[in-house]
């Protein structure tokens, strides 16, 4: 066998995939530079023939050389066999400790397994069968070889026990459900500070479930970025997934802030006055200024004595959250102080239990203490957004998203140690939404690792995003089946591949996490998959996601009556234009504009007519689009037209409501190239549309009734 075979054999093993099939279903073989990159990154060198066959007899040994899994991930009612491994001829007992603390028996089945050379040693495994009727949630398996024994070893790992299927999502199916899309800085009110804000997101809140009857709000992902400005514009590119971003707290809503000295309580009012004009401008949000003043104002607050009640409050967030909050707010401290990107700290401090990262706990201890009391800002005043969407009349309320992953530099990337992998980053292949490939510059989750750690760093997370949420939308959820890995150094997005993850493990707990927070999950299902994705998620009763433009069959549109029911309904994303702007072919002259089209600037407008017209007909033939329909008529006949699919959810884009027409950002440009996220929300006119104005906005008033009407 060639290097070049020997090395797809390796990846498989790992993987790692040796050939992908492009948007435009043609194969294509990946190099074997991409594959050792991957390899590489995930600690397994495979430069040389010997490489490899030494990987290969590691990756057989590897399970034989430990007494029980690092983890094991079973679903409710299944029974689950588990392999021990201990010196062959050792007896062994194992039993289950369930998260009450209950201890039970587990069963050893009578299955005979020939005994394995390991290192000079002869090992032998015992199989277990787990009890299926263990509860769902977090338990330890405990294992004891040679129990009587001077020589006796231990060995535990954690059983994490996962619902079937999401209650939550089944309760909603009874009838179809609408909520709001929207990017939470974008929308203002004559109270934010030039960026949209908590508290703006509750009474948004309100007003979309009090005034028009919709049952949930989602929003762009809401996770922390950097410390201090300049920040990053994109959501979806945080320092941290686990916490929350300070940028977007409602400094006049904190109870301390009542009681400023008078002097320092009139600066505040004043900086929160210098953005009156701020919050009417649409041509451009500016992140800086306004978290820039927000801290001068947070930092003051800080030091003001909280009462008994306020200090066991904040006491007791900070010991739920534990020592994740701790690292987190370390980082914050030291990135405050020396920037994220300084290396000469990140050499120093290469993880939070370097000797430089203790010394500075405790020098800045005052510092990581502000940062940790902005996190509990930030979970209370999300509380209030939680609590008031329900009080409208939401029975889901705010739908948060999840983003596929953090900055190579940021937060996460030093906290969980190696459970990000470096020397990789993640992206999508060349398909037919950016002809070019895209790179998300963004660490992967290293999936041996993740396992090593029994999936802790993943679970805290969904834990922390769930805690006030209604729901979740995972973007681009396939990641947790696979993720398109590209080394450092590729000449291009292209020249990666795909790496494999247990999908079960990563769904199941998602699951789980979701079932005990009581909130719905959506995955943002869409581009190139493999058919089992959809099948799996309907099957862990997760909704998926659909937008009308991207719905086909082959060359034909979908009927929305053949959507799935499992399913978020969209007509359009933040990727895409509003949908007046779609209607005009902006998406298309943007990206000629920016040179991202690898084909001829009139075939795509000509396919992209075709294919839109075919939409178009759709609601023509069900009598929902007359042909001498105006923009604002077309939008509107769309949205009847997807709520007549089976789907549970529709999603209703609120720069739809209003006749925005600008795209929030466009996949593969940087911030030199457009204006991505950015946009500050305006109507048709390119007025400004604060909150208060959709209580009676006319486009969102007609689009509400129209969609009555429908049903």
């Amino acid at each position: 066998m060639s290097y070049t075979e020997q090395l797809r054999v390796l990846a498989q093993r790992c993987g790692v995939s040796t050939w992908y099939q492009g948007w435009d279903k043609v194969r294509r073989d990946v190099s074997d530079s991409t594959l050792r990159g991957i390899l590489s990154a995930r600690g397994i060198e495979a430069t040389t023939e010997s490489d490899v066959e030494v990987a290969l007899v590691d990756l057989e040994l590897a399970p034989w050389r430990r007494m029980l899994p690092p983890v094991v991930v079973a679903v409710e009612g299944v029974a689950t066999e588990v392999s021990v491994h201990v010196p062959h001829g050792d007896p062994v007992a194992v039993h289950l400790v369930t998260e009450a603390g209950e201890q039970l028996p587990v069963t050893q089945l009578q299955l005979w397994v020939e005994p394995r050379l390991v290192d000079d040693f002869l090992v032998g495994r015992a199989t277990f069968e787990l009890p299926s009727d263990i509860d769902t949630g977090w338990h330890t398996l405990v294992a004891v070889s040679s129990p009587d024994s001077v020589h006796s070893a231990r060995a535990q790992c954690s059983v994490v026990i996962t619902p079937r299927r999401l209650s939550t999502n089944d309760a909603l199916l009874d009838h179809q459900r609408t909520g709001l899309l929207t990017q939470l800085y974008s929308i203002r009110s004559d109270r934010s500070w030039g960026v949209g804000d908590y508290a703006d997101l509750a009474d948004l809140a309100s007003v979309a479930g009090s005034v028009h009857g919709f049952d949930y709000v989602l929003v762009n992902p809401m996770h922390a970025q950097r410390p201090t400005p300049p920040v990053e514009a994109s959501p979806y590119l945080p320092t941290t997934r686990r916490f929350f971003d300070p940028m977007y707290i409602r400094v006049e809503d904190i109870a301390e802030t009542a009681y400023l000295p008078r002097d320092q309580y009139s600066k505040v009012r004043e900086s929160a006055r210098q953005f009156a004009k701020a919050n009417k401008r649409t041509k451009r949000i500016d992140r800086d200024p306004s978290f820039r003043a927000k801290l001068r104002a947070l930092k003051r607050i800080f030091r003001v004595p909280r009462s008994a009640a306020r200090a066991a409050e904040f006491g007791a967030f900070c010991e739920r959250e534990g020592r994740g909050l701790d690292d987190f707010a370390l980082w914050c401290a030291l990135a405050e102080k020396y920037g994220p990107d300084d290396k000469a700290w990140r050499e120093d401090a290469a993880h939070p239990g370097t000797d430089f990262a203790t010394a500075f706990r405790d020098s800045a201890a005052d510092k990581i203490q502000f940062h940790r009391w902005l996190q509990w800002i930030c979970d209370e005043q999300l509380a209030r957004a939680q609590s008031a969407a329900l009080q409208s009349g939401m029975d889901i309320g705010v739908m948060h998203d999840l983003a596929v992953g953090v900055h190579r530099r940021g937060a996460d990337a030093w906290t969980p140690g190696d459970a990000l992998t470096s020397g990789v980053t993640v992206g999508a292949p060349p398909d037919n939404f950016n002809q070019q490939g895209q790179n998300w510059n963004q660490p992967p989750w290293n999936p041996d690792k993740l396992r090593e750690l029994g999936y802790a760093p993943y679970r805290d997370m969904l834990r922390t995003v769930l805690r006030h949420a209604g729901g979740i939308r995972v973007d681009h959820i396939l990641g947790l089946f696979r993720l398109w890995w590209i080394p450092e150094g590729a000449a291009s997005p292209g020249e990666g591949s795909y790496v494999q993850y247990d999908h079960e493990a990563l769904i199941g707990i998602l699951v789980l996490e979701a079932e005990r927070a009581g909130a719905v999950v959506v995955g943002e299902d869409l581009g190139v998959f493999e058919p089992r994705v959809q099948e799996y998620l309907a099957q862990r009763g997760l909704f998926g996601t659909s937008i009308l433009w991207f719905e086909n069959d082959g060359d034909r549109p979908i009927a929305p009556e053949n959507y799935r029911e499992l399913c978020l309904t969209s007509v359009t994303t933040h990727d895409l234009p509003p949908t007046v702007g779609y209607l005009r072919g902006e998406h298309i002259a943007l990206r000629s504009r920016l040179g991202l089209l690898e084909r001829d600037l009139d075939e795509e407008k000509k396919q992209d007519t075709e294919g839109r017209e075919a939409v178009l007909d759709l609601g023509r033939e069900r009598g929902l689009l007359p042909t001498d329909a105006s923009e604002k008529d077309t939008v509107e006949a769309l949205y009847r037209l997807i709520a007549r699919s089976p789907s549970v959810l529709i999603g209703i884009a609120l720069v739809d409501a209003v006749g925005e027409n600008r795209i929030q950002n466009q996949p593969g440009t940087d911030e030199t190239q457009y204006e991505n996220w950015r946009i500050p929300l305006a109507d048709d006119k390119g007025d400004a549309v604060w909150i208060d104005d959709l209580v009676d906005h006319p486009r969102m008033v007609s689009l509400v009734a129209a969609l009555r009407a429908a049903n």
